[in-house]
């Protein structure tokens, strides 16, 4: 065999390699409810479940009584797991007695839930372990968290007049809690500004450092701005 025709073998092998490297590397795509995580039958089994123990407080249908689809959904859950919901509701309900119901017929009640917001029905039954990283996002993404949604923001603090403002902001985090998160001292900063409004601290000698501002979003988003709750120092170098 001349050198000439080995060349010719070796070479398709070696962009099969490559390409075999390529498709290992590609990032995971996240899963959503949108991906069917629950079963019809596990939906429709909750049915019982939920009449007895839940139906006095709330509804299935977004026009009823603090209803569980619709808009008070998504203002309360967008952005957050699946894992969360159901933890939250496992913790929780019935109201005033969270953890009286098995297991099961709280993973049936989130599938309930799911139904019920339009998400499709998959092959497997929720459970905790399932469920892991699932998110609650709309259809075309994540979008802009809504209005008065309790956040944290981490970016460089500046002002301008009486104006305070974090440059090189992250996108709103949401969170349950007006704490710092360790990881905001090296969370990699956005390209977002975003207005604080309602400051009733002095701030003046944190200009320019690093800051994680907890609040409620002024409009999707937080186009309006930030209604501060909390303010951390968590670097003096920024960005």
């Amino acid at each position: 065999m001349t050198a000439g025709n080995r060349a010719c073998l070796i070479l398709p092998a070696l962009l099969f390699a490559g390409s075999v490297l390529v498709s290992s590397q590609a990032p995971t795509k996240p899963r959503t409810v949108w991906d069917g995580v629950y079963t019809e039958a596990q939906a429709n089994r909750a049915t019982g479940v939920f009449g007895a123990s839940c139906a006095g407080c709330h509804t299935l249908t977004p026009d009823g009584n603090r209803p569980l689809s619709g808009e008070e959904f998504w203002q309360s859950h967008t952005q957050k797991s699946v894992a969360e919901l159901l933890a939250y509701i496992s913790k929780n309900m019935p109201n005033g007695n969270g953890g009286s119901l098995a297991p099961e017929s709280y993973n049936d009640i989130v599938a309930l839930i799911l139904k019920s917001n339009g998400f499709p029905a998959g092959t497997t039954e929720l459970t905790p372990a399932s469920i892991t990283g699932v998110m609650i996002v709309s259809k075309d993404g994540p979008g802009e968290l809504p209005a008065n949604t309790l956040v944290r923001v981490v970016g460089c603090l500046a002002k301008s007049g009486n104006e305070w403002t974090l440059t090189n902001a992250t996108a709103p985090i949401r969170t349950d809690k007006t704490q710092a998160d360790p990881s905001d001292a090296t969370v990699a900063l956005g390209g977002r500004t975003m207005a604080l409004k309602f400051v009733l601290t002095k701030l003046d000698a944190f200009v320019g450092q690093r800051m994680s501002v907890a609040g409620m979003l002024i409009g999707a988003g937080g186009a309006n701005g930030l209604n501060v709750a909390v303010v951390n120092r968590v670097a003096e170098a920024c960005p």
